[in-house]
């Protein structure tokens, strides 16, 4: 038992308390206990009993059930609410939305319990006749609910990697005398992933009798594919293929079905010959090979040099953390902490970027933090130097699309990032003015998240995203690529029409933690679909040249 997993037990804990209008105050401090259980830098499974009891924000009976929950790996009072809970009414706890109140009106006032009962009664315009749900919110509900249902089953990348991992280590094991090659979503690295998948030389009924025995069922069936589901609900399947058209069948469950479709158009390529690789696939039309995770595009067959192939960023081109939070605002560690991280991971320099004053929810910085902040800065960088600390902002871009601070303090400040995190439920006019408005002013360097988008949790709000790059190319500012794995934003999907307007990307991992610096990689993994060069990635950049960025950008402020 985890911190994490400690204070997600105490969360659902005062989230079924609010549903069954049990003990308010009880259920409050459960759901403060989770708040501060999920921030502590230390295990509490690696503490002595009694220091837990000293904790701010623990009391003696939450105490109790922390020891309760490291020793037994339970919480007896939760088990209590979860059975007598109807599955559906916990499970709407995932719908956006609605909290525990709205939940106990649903449950029992309208008597609802399953999502797929509330969507109906969403259609029927049934949950406006109940105080507290106004159209807005019953539109917000069944728009979350259709969101959830499409997401059902899938997984983000970061999520599903570990059990990937686990899962071709059980495959080579096992089937010792036969070929696995990952292939599919995985392969092409995509930000979320509805199935793992892999070709092999294995036989349909070896894998029925290994996946069977393991309490797998059968999904799906043909003479050469097999998929399975476990009860982790992740879906696994087989491309069943003969030794000798094995890179044939990993080549084309590589690629999208727009890659594959133009590379058929193309060639008059021999599918069933014997190939010795997926090179030799490439060489046999004189095409430069593409590696799985660019075989999305068609186009990119046309246009693929040897160069451009050979250049495309790795995680090793990272020199500098850009957007990240330290215990200033809302981070979980000391800026000294944060710069030595980057100092043993062997970075350059790190840009630090707290929250702005408007965000009271982050403990964004007021001015005077500020100037306090850039105090310390100064200090830690004599002592740490040739290695940078840099003075940044995520400024909040306002309702009217200014920036958070006025021209004086927005000075102080190496580099601006401009990011939207209020009022996210915006038409696109609306939307688009509080952006465009961010990029054309002369303080903004970096525009953050793009469309506030969590994948598998929230759509984001809707963009023009020509007209954000070609604003972006208009006022040199540069897009983040925000790598935090539940994000990933701007779209890969968009990079390569920003790069062909000369418009510089930045893999910024918005790092709240040490730890988050790792998911600069993820950011990378879904650059390299873009074939995003390292050239043209600002956190790429030397610190030498991040100098010379940043005095760039001091100078479009005259």
């Amino acid at each position: 038992m985890n911190n994490y997993a400690i204070a997600d037990n105490f969360s659902l804990l005062s989230k079924l308390m609010d549903i069954h209008g049990d003990n308010s105050f009880r259920a409050k401090s459960y759901a403060v206990a989770a708040f501060t259980i999920e921030k502590l830098p230390m295990q509490l499974s690696e503490m002595e009993a009694d220091k837990i009891f000293v904790l701010k924000g623990i009391g003696d009976a939450t105490g109790k059930k922390i020891i309760e929950q490291i020793q037994t790996g339970q919480l007896s009072a939760l088990n209590e609410y979860i059975l007598k809970t109807p599955p559906g009414v916990i499970e709407m706890l995932n719908i956006k939305g609605i909290g525990p109140k709205k939940i106990s009106t649903i449950w029992k006032e309208m008597e609802i319990e399953t999502i797929g009962e509330l969507l109906y009664a969403c259609n029927e315009n049934r949950l406006t006749r109940f105080k507290g749900f106004g159209e807005k919110t019953q539109q917000t509900v069944k728009e979350s609910i259709e969101f959830y249902f499409g997401a059902l089953g899938s997984y983000l990348f970061q999520q599903i990697e570990k059990y990937f991992l686990t899962m071709n280590e059980a495959l080579k094991k096992e089937f010792s005398s036969a070929i696995f090659f990952v292939t599919g979503e995985f392969r092409r690295q995509l930000e979320v992933i509805e199935k793992l998948e892999w070709v092999t030389t294995s036989s349909i009924q070896s894998l029925t009798n290994f996946f069977t025995k393991n309490n797998f069922e059968i999904t799906h069936q043909t003479d050469n594919y097999i998929s399975f589901k476990g009860k982790e609900n992740v879906r696994i399947g087989f491309f069943i293929s003969s030794k000798e058209k094995i890179y044939s069948t990993l080549f084309q469950t590589s690629c999208s079905d727009d890659f594959i479709q133009e590379w058929n158009k193309k060639f008059n390529w021999d599918a069933s010959k014997n190939y010795s690789s997926e090179q030799e696939i490439f060489d046999s039309v004189q095409v430069p090979f593409i590696p799985s995770f660019q075989r999305e595009k068609g186009h990119i067959i046309e246009s693929a040099t040897i160069r451009q192939l050979e250049a495309i960023i790795q995680p090793k081109d990272i020199k500098g953390i850009i957007h990240s939070h330290s215990t200033w605002s809302d981070g979980m560690n000391t800026l000294e902490e944060m710069a030595n991280a980057a100092i043993d991971k062997g970075l350059e320099y790190l840009v630090i970027s707290d929250h702005s004053k408007t965000a009271a929810y982050a403990q964004g910085l007021q001015v005077e933090r500020v100037l306090a902040q850039h105090q310390q800065i100064d200090e830690l960088n004599k002592q740490l130097a040739p290695f940078k600390i840099f003075k940044s902002i995520e400024s909040d871009i306002l309702g009217d699309g200014s920036l958070d601070y006025e021209t004086d303090i927005l000075n102080k400040f190496d580099i601006v990032i401009a990011s939207i995190h209020s009022n996210l439920k915006m038409t696109e006019d609306k939307a688009m003015m509080r952006l465009m408005n961010a990029i054309e002013n002369p303080f903004t360097s970096i525009l953050g998240h793009m469309t506030g988008r969590l994948l598998l949790s929230r759509n984001g709000y809707p963009v023009n995203h020509k007209k954000i790059i070609d604003a972006c190319a208009a006022n040199n500012v540069v897009i983040e690529l925000n790598a935090h794995p539940r994000r990933l934003d701007i779209d890969w999907r968009w990079i390569d029409l920003a790069l062909e307007k000369n418009v510089l990307i930045s893999i910024d991992p918005d790092a709240h933690s040490i730890e988050g610096f790792d998911d600069c990689r993820y950011g990378v993994l879904v650059a390299q679909k873009a074939g995003l060069m390292k050239e043209k990635n600002l956190s790429s950049f030397s610190l030498v040249e991040f100098e010379k960025f940043i005095v760039v950008q001091q100078q479009k402020r005259k």
